[in-house]
């Protein structure tokens, strides 16, 4: 059977599958000539102020997706712009966030549709189905989940997070209903109905309308989304920020350990924090501490980025060896006879357990904006096992690493990082990297100095000044670094990758490609290479060799739908093979999708202008 898409026709909105148009209404059944409803997945409701209706489909496919399957539809009903805006951005994420466990859209899968007769503009969305039972289902059927296994699960969607947050998305919806565990035992995060983008405008309004706190205020107003239960409070606010997933993260694992809805678990009455440990034997107090402080009241208390969680969840294990250390009987007499001589012996095995003890308090304290009292810790570590200083310099470079860390602060950390060890020459490198962006050239210059002196091979510094050179303009200096990364290691494909783009710039065509074909030979990742063949592509552009250079391109952009400058130069192509209707959709993503290389910039504005030349022509005549 088909399905009418038309939600108006009335209750015979199954067709026979060999019909082409609605018994009913007489909509077509094959909708935008690709894609027949062949059940609904929520129940249909007649009501045309019910907003959404959501079908299995029958997809014939497109260009961007040319193979037939069943994928999910969502059809909006409503012309509402702040219900538009939803699916337009939801369009947009599942487009822009590329995660094999995350449903996948492409450009052709959003469009209207108007039925037979009806004023009704319907918004379509179509995303790959992800096979597998939902956790709400699956904990309905099997029961609280082991401490091993809430592990492994929360380190899967963090690194789905992950790639969600770097792509400057947040879901602000994440819940057991939104997780589906697939056969194959990975879960995958879906419904980014409510997703919504990071933007410099976005975090002016949360700053104008208060920041963290818990009330509203400021001129402007956010749309507050959400599922009760699951929301933190600054999202019930409108104010939600990317650390509101970790605090909808922590209560989804609340409810899969202790296969407990959350509204049976009663709360503290000061702190509102829920109670839910006596319902989880199996977890142990570091992991349960560190629940807690996904779910933490203010979006401060939280970890700030998904790579900490990351860290922090690698860390969980020692930290539960040590705590059941440090619980034990043997541990605690030890302490008691710390100063019998027979005992001596015990305290120097127990040494290296109680500095490490000592430096996962700190690294605690650090994180709950306890500086000094973290700083105190390091030292004891530090005094009773020295060989720990290494691993707390790692720990503050860790700290300078954190996505959206005020620059002036994470320069605090990696300068910690040198106190701890002098000779930590990753803290010299990252601290090159940040004086770049602060524009601080003496420090720039002091830090790569550093760690030439400590490592002159080392091949990421020499990339990283190339870098500083190139963001310049100053090209024969950058090209000079590029070549030392490269002389130096075989791992520096980025450094191959920007020689050949330089060379690009500066006219040298034949040796651009010559060099990233040499770069394409070592390369193993995706990314990496579809940089290589947008090279290729380029240069062979600038030797008017278009069809060559249409191809190096779509290479490039099957690898990696994220390069502007790849869309940039497919348009730049297709004008060139006067195939201008083909342009425009190259021009668009071009045009719309972030960038800061100078040459992306340049291209933008020379479209525009002839845009703006076309638009000016066409209002005199």
């Amino acid at each position: 059977m088909t399905y009418c898409i038309n939600p108006l026709c009335g209750k015979q909105r199954q067709n026979p599958d060999e019909v082409e148009h609605c018994l009913s209404c007489g909509t077509s059944l094959l909708i935008n000539e690709r894609i027949r409803l062949i059940k609904p997945l929520r129940e249909l409701n007649e009501n045309p102020f019910s907003y959404t209706e959501v079908f299995e489909v029958d997809d014939a496919g497109n260009q961007w997706n040319p193979v037939r399957k069943r994928r999910i539809m969502k059809i909006l009903k409503s012309d509402s712009p702040k219900l538009v805006e939803l699916i337009e951005r939801e369009s947009l994420g599942l487009r822009l966030i590329h995660h094999p466990n995350i449903p996948k859209s492409t450009l052709d899968d959003f469009f209207t549709f108007v039925p037979n007769r009806s004023s009704l503009t319907l918004h379509c969305l179509v995303m790959d189905r992800i096979e597998g039972q939902d956790l709400d289902k699956w904990i309905k059927s099997n029961g609280s989940i082991s401490q091993s296994t809430a592990l492994e699960w929360l380190k899967q969607l963090v690194e789905i997070l992950d790639t969600v947050h770097k792509t400057n998305f947040f879901h602000r919806d994440i819940k057991p209903s939104n997780i589906v565990l697939q056969p194959n035992g990975q879960l995958a995060l879906i419904d980014f109905g409510t997703v919504r983008r990071v933007t410099d405008t976005y975090l002016a309004k949360i700053g104008g309308s208060g920041g963290a706190n818990t009330s509203r205020g400021g001129k402007y107003e956010i749309t507050s989304l959400g599922t009760p239960r699951y929301s933190p409070p600054e999202q019930a606010d409108g104010q939600a920020l990317p650390q509101s997933d970790f605090y909808a993260l922590g209560r989804t694992f609340v409810h899969i350990i202790t296969a407990t809805q959350l509204t049976d678990l009663p709360t503290d009455k000061q702190t509102g924090r829920l109670i839910w440990r006596d319902k989880a034997p199996q977890i142990d107090k570091p992991f349960a501490d560190f629940i807690d402080e996904l779910m933490a009241p203010f979006p401060g208390q939280r970890p700030p980025s998904t790579q900490v969680i990351l860290q922090r969840l690698e860390r969980l294990p020692l930290q539960t060896k040590i705590n059941r250390i440090i619980k034990s009987k043997l541990f605690r007499m030890s302490v008691i006879a710390i100063f019998v001589p027979t005992v001596l012996g015990l305290y120097n095995v127990s040494r290296p357990a109680i500095a490490d003890y000592l430096v996962n308090e700190g690294r605690k304290a650090q994180q709950e904006n306890r500086f000094e009292d973290a700083q105190n810790k390091f030292r004891q570590a530090i005094s009773i096992e020295p060989s720990t200083a290494n691993s707390i310099s790692k720990f503050y470079v860790e700290q300078g690493n954190q996505r959206n860390l005020n620059p002036e602060d994470a320069r605090k950390y990696y300068e910690l990082a040198i106190k701890f060890n002098p000779k930590n020459d990753t803290a010299y490198n990252n601290l090159g990297l940040l004086c770049q962006q602060l524009h601080d050239f003496q420090c720039v210059n002091n830090s790569y100095a550093a760690v030439f002196k400590l490592k002159p091979h080392k091949w990421e510094s020499h990339y990283g000044l190339g870098n500083f050179y190139d963001d310049l303009g100053q090209y024969d200096l950058a090209k000079k670094q590029y070549k030392l990364a490269i002389e130096s290691s075989n791992l520096a494909l980025d450094a191959v990758s920007n020689l050949a783009r330089i060379k690009i710039l500066q006219g040298e065509y034949n040796e651009a490609i010559n060099t990233a074909l040499q770069g394409l030979k070592k390369a193993k990742e995706d990314k990496l290479k579809a940089a290589l063949y947008k090279s290729i592509g380029w240069a062979k552009l600038e030797q008017h060799k278009y069809d060559e250079a249409k191809r190096y391109l779509q290479k490039a952009l099957e690898l990696d739908g994220q390069r502007t400058d790849t869309y940039c130069l497919l348009a730049k192509t297709q004008e060139a093979l006067e195939n201008f209707d083909k342009a425009w959709d190259w021009w668009e993503p071009c045009i719309l999708l972030d960038s800061k290389l100078p040459e992306v910039i340049q291209w933008r504005v020379t479209i525009l202008e002839r845009i703006k030349i076309l638009k000016s022509y066409k209002q005199k005549t």
